[in-house]
């Protein structure tokens, strides 16, 4: 019977002092997991924007009349035209 107990009481120590030590731990990869997924989410979002952004600059390189919607936009813009609806 006292063996027992001591058995039980060398287990419950055991898992209690497991615990203490890599509660903290298995904690702190749970937060690194969280963000890591909200990176990944954002670096996403960056590719597709960056992509968004190569297609107008070829277009603004390679379209004469995109080009100039560009020029006419900024003159105005640099004027205080309102844009005509």
């Amino acid at each position: 019977m006292l063996s027992t107990l001591r058995k039980a009481l060398w287990l419950f120590g055991f898992a209690v002092l497991s615990l203490v030590l890599f509660l903290p731990g298995y904690t702190k990869l749970q937060e690194l997991r969280v963000k890591n997924s909200q990176l990944e989410e954002k670096f996403r979002k960056m590719e597709v924007d960056n992509s968004l952004m190569q297609e107008e600059l070829k277009r603004a390189e390679n379209d004469p009349v995109y080009h100039e919607k560009i020029a006419r936009d900024s003159k105005r813009r640099r004027l205080g035209i309102p844009h005509p609806a």
